[in-house]
């Protein structure tokens, strides 16, 4: 109908046409939304400015003046139910912790029930043991305490629920005589003790069970007396006395520290000599390995030769790479320093195999490298087989060297304060240090090898260099 109408050129009724939404949702209205049109801000002015001018199409603009007219979090307006208020009254009452029936009054509602005093419940009491006429002749009675002494503290103590302090300064001084506060502690728990043994008391709070065991408690007054004397001295110290203390602390942590690394480098010490002595044990298998492999190596020459007829070629070669393959495998690491071994793929140069590792330090290797100034060995030397191999031994003797000469010296320097303290407890006398254990001009000019030849080898040294 609408192609015979676009044909025709009559124009189609206001009516939409009808597809398949029409039929389907066709008592749906479709909503339009339409997006206001942003202003463009101008080129030049910024975003700040921009945003403070007036544009009608904003709605949410910025009041004239503050209001509080908003729905936010409080309402202007409180929501008042339409019940009556409920009545209060200008009641009394009367606290039962208190004995002089004394009246108060506060507010309360008319529909609350009269109830005692919430607050009474805080008033506790302590229980104050009491005894007779009979139990005091039998069981209390003291030298240093007369009966109307007791009675005084008893009731003192009832009076101010065992507040000592209070009861120290109500204490009647005009009738009996002056009494400290450990004393009158002691004389108390004293009692309670006596008392808790006598008789089964509810009152007392002193006993405990411990293991179906009951234990009572001890007051210690001497020690209590000692405690607080303690305390006066250290409340009445001078300020050079306070310093001097200071100083004598500061003193205590650093022999303290000086002993701890003392104790540390003798345990340096003790792995340097356990290493030097498993070095030279290592050295000893590496010799008698050598001569195992080279007895290996004949007779399997000999087991070549018979078995050369049966032509067992595939047997032949591999009983003579056995012994290369031990010897190879074989590695003496004894000394301080442990070289790594430059196998990386490609090509390398035999130098690398003379580097120092990075965890031997910088200051260790200028060390090394002046001893061997002081030689005449060169630092850099052609770097053949048997010269990686020797020097590289050498450096790490010389490192054992160094390690022993550091740990040296602290040693000597407790000998020599020993032989001072000897001379000076023991006047006229001197102590005598034997040369074997001292560093003196003697062993300084023995060479390199006879200093290692203390913890070491001197035939596997002098064959290593």
């Amino acid at each position: 109908m609408a192609d015979i109408l676009d044909i025709l050129d009559i124009e189609q009724p206001g009516g939409s046409e009808i597809n398949r939404d029409t039929i389907i949702h066709g008592d749906k209205v479709k909503k339009k939304y339409v997006t206001a049109k942003a202003v463009k801000r101008p080129e030049g002015m910024h975003r700040e400015v921009f945003a403070l001018l007036y544009n009608d199409s904003n709605k949410d603009l910025p009041p004239l003046l503050p209001t509080d007219t908003g729905k936010a979090y409080k309402q202007t307006k409180a929501k008042l139910g339409m019940r009556k208020v409920r009545k209060w009254t200008w009641a009394p009452f009367t606290n039962p912790a208190r004995k002089d029936n004394a009246v108060f009054y506060h507010w309360k509602r008319v529909s609350d029930e009269t109830k005692e005093y919430p607050f009474a419940q805080f008033n506790k009491q302590v229980s104050i043991p009491s005894y007779s006429e009979s139990e005091y002749n039998q069981f209390l009675k003291s030298e240093d305490w007369s009966q109307a002494e007791t009675d005084h503290l008893m009731d003192l103590c009832q009076r101010f629920d065992l507040r000592f302090i209070i009861i120290h300064d109500r204490w009647d001084r005009a009738a009996f005589r002056d009494r400290s506060i450990e004393d009158l502690k002691e004389r108390y728990y004293g009692i309670c003790a006596t008392l808790s043994k006598v008789k089964t008391n509810p009152w007392s709070n002193l006993t405990t069970t411990v293991n179906g065991e009951k234990r009572i408690y001890h007051y210690d007054a001497e020690h209590e007396r000692k405690r607080k004397e303690q305390l006066r001295r250290l409340f009445d110290r001078t300020q050079e006395q306070i310093d001097e203390e200071q100083m004598l602390i500061a003193e205590l942590k650093k022999i303290e520290a000086r002993k701890r690394e003392r104790e540390k480098k003798t345990q340096d010490l003790q792995k340097l000599i356990s290493r030097a002595d498993s070095g030279n044990i290592a050295s000893n298998n590496h010799a008698t390995n050598n001569m195992d492999t080279s007895n290996n190596t004949g007779n399997v020459s000999l087991n070549i030769a018979r078995r050369h007829d049966r032509k067992l070629h595939k047997k032949k070669l591999s009983s003579q790479q056995r012994p290369i393959r031990a010897v190879e495998t074989v590695t003496v690491e004894w000394s301080g320093i442990k070289f790594p071994e430059a196998r990386g793929a490609g090509v390398w140069l035999r130098s690398q195999r003379m580097k120092l590792p990075p965890g031997v330090g910088q200051r260790k290797t200028k060390t090394i490298e002046q001893e061997l100034r002081l030689m005449n060995i060169d630092i850099a030397p052609t770097p053949t087989e048997a010269i990686c191999k020797h020097f590289n031994e050498l450096r790490s003797d010389l490192a054992l060297v160094l390690d022993l000469r550091s740990a040296l010296v602290p040693c000597e320097f407790e000998l020599q304060a020993l032989r001072h303290q000897y001379e000076v407890l023991n006047p006229g006398k001197t102590l005598t240090i034997p040369a074997s254990i001292c560093n003196g001009p003697e062993n300084e000019a023995k060479p390199t090898l006879e200093i290692i030849d203390v913890v070491g080898s001197p035939s596997a040294l002098n064959n290593t260099i």
